[in-house]
């Protein structure tokens, strides 16, 4: 079938009007949660493959995540779907006021090939609870994986309520131009931009998760030990290639050199003397990638790393005399790369975040509650944690979203579940009185009831 044809399919089975039963929906999640279980060498053997993920990093951060999700959706779609009774105004006395949690239709999950697993599926996860029926559109790149979610979804769910559709460029514009009536995209601000001119066209809403560059702040106070511990751990999981990867710190000058010690400690500790000897790091996703990468360590003298196997494996790398002009500050990294600057005060480090357009995420390492609250309160970004990296996200009781150039709209849990909704507000008004006071003719006392009741 074209896309035009699945669309139209999706669409005809959503008017029949089988995904409002929370009973399907719940039977639709539960179904893929066990094809999940079942594909799980499959799936860990298509991230290898791809991305080289380890078993533990793929449960870790794509298949646990996915079941997670499901879940929680298990535990609370019927009082994320209930109608919610909100107060009613004295002036449309006598009537009660409710919104109902209403799908939108028919939604298109465009997914990118860095989580190729778990970025197509959650908020698939999400769309299905809200009761939408969905196309999936994986990442070209990561086609092992692809092939994996296509087999997943035309195996367990019926493909009238979820399809995948595989394919490079042309079938992304295809897809655009179809009619959907919500678009989920993840991915770079390119194609985000290319995404929301087609929704554009149709006046389809959108939610965009894309990127920037993520500071990690490391203040004087901190925690060097633990900090370069889990700064190590946020930035090179997936070999940096994590839209909220840590993509430079920015440490308190008087705690540089420290805090570089010890992470190249822990640099050792979590990949060996030689990383690109330990089985569980992985690759780049592609000679493209890999050779733009090799270009930002152009005329640089790495603190840590560099090497490279030739063949998309690049160690982890710290540049301990980066600057603002070097050639991995000037664009998002998404790699083994860490630039570490320096900042004396917190209005110059503000400066220096600011230089780049708002980040999705922000790390800060202190243990005073007043730097805390600074940055907190004066630095814009999509999320973040305090004393780690990458956590964030990995829970479905926040959402999970940027702001600005980073994104908009988020989801995860109920936000999830909310991003693939529309409240439908309802007055439901009783019969048995009808107040005269809104109807002319507009007497004099008519106008002072007025202004006692809308006050």
């Amino acid at each position: 079938m074209n896309t035009a044809a699945i669309v139209r399919r999706q669409r005809a089975f959503f008017e029949t009007g089988w995904t409002r039963d929370l009973s399907h929906r719940l039977s639709a999640l539960r179904r893929l949660k066990r094809g999940i279980k079942d594909m799980r060498e499959d799936i860990y053997k298509a991230l290898s493959q791809d991305l080289g993920k380890s078993r533990a990093e793929s449960y870790m951060s794509e298949v646990g995540m996915v079941l997670s999700e499901i879940s929680y959706m298990e535990k609370h779609l019927l009082s994320l779907s209930r109608p919610r009774l909100v107060p009613t105004p004295l002036a449309q006395f006598p009537s009660a006021s409710y919104i109902l949690r209403e799908p939108y239709g028919t939604v298109l999950i465009m997914s990118p090939w860095n989580y190729p697993f778990m970025l197509a599926l959650e908020p698939a996860v999400d769309a299905i609870a809200a009761g939408n029926t969905v196309v999936i559109k994986p990442g070209s790149y990561s086609s092992a994986t692809s092939q994996v979610l296509e087999d997943l979804i035309t195996t367990y769910l019926p493909p009238q309520l979820a399809a995948v559709i595989q394919g490079v460029r042309d079938v992304n514009q295809d897809l655009l131009d179809q009619k959907f009536d919500y678009i989920f995209f993840t991915g770079g601000k390119t194609v985000g931009r290319l995404v929301m001119e087609k929704a554009a066209a149709h006046l389809t809403p959108i939610t965009l998760e894309l990127g920037g560059k993520s500071p990690c702040i490391v203040d004087a106070s901190a925690n060097l030990k633990v900090a370069a511990q889990r700064i190590v751990f946020g930035k090179f999981l997936n070999l940096g290639q994590t839209c909220v990867a840590p993509d430079y710190i920015l440490v308190h000058e008087s705690v540089k050199k420290p805090l570089l010690l010890e992470l190249k400690i822990a640099l050792r500790k979590q990949f060996g003397d030689n990383p690109l000897a330990n089985p569980d790091y992985g690759h780049i996703i592609n000679e493209k990638h890999f050779k733009r990468l090799l270009g930002l360590l152009e005329g640089e003298t790495p603190y840590v790393g560099g090497q490279h196997d030739g063949v998309n494996r690049i160690a982890p790398t710290i540049l301990d005399q980066a600057t603002l002009d070097s050639p991995a500050m000037q664009e998002e990294i998404f790699g083994p790369i860490l630039p570490v600057l320096t900042f004396r005060t917190w209005p110059e480090a503000r400066a220096i975040i600011q230089q780049n357009p708002t980040p999705l995420a922000l790390y800060l390492f202190t243990e005073k509650d007043s730097v805390k609250k600074w940055v907190l309160h004066h630095i814009q970004f999509g999320g973040g944690c305090v004393n780690d990296t990458l956590i964030h996200l990995a829970t479905s009781h926040m959402g999970f979203g940027g702001v600005g150039t980073s994104g908009m709209g988020s989801y995860h849990g109920k936000h999830g579940f909310d991003t693939f909704t529309h409240d439908k507000s309802i007055v439901d008004k009783a019969t048995w009185l009808d107040l005269p006071v809104r109807y002319q003719p507009y007497h004099p006392i008519k106008y002072l009831m007025l202004q006692f009741f809308l006050r």
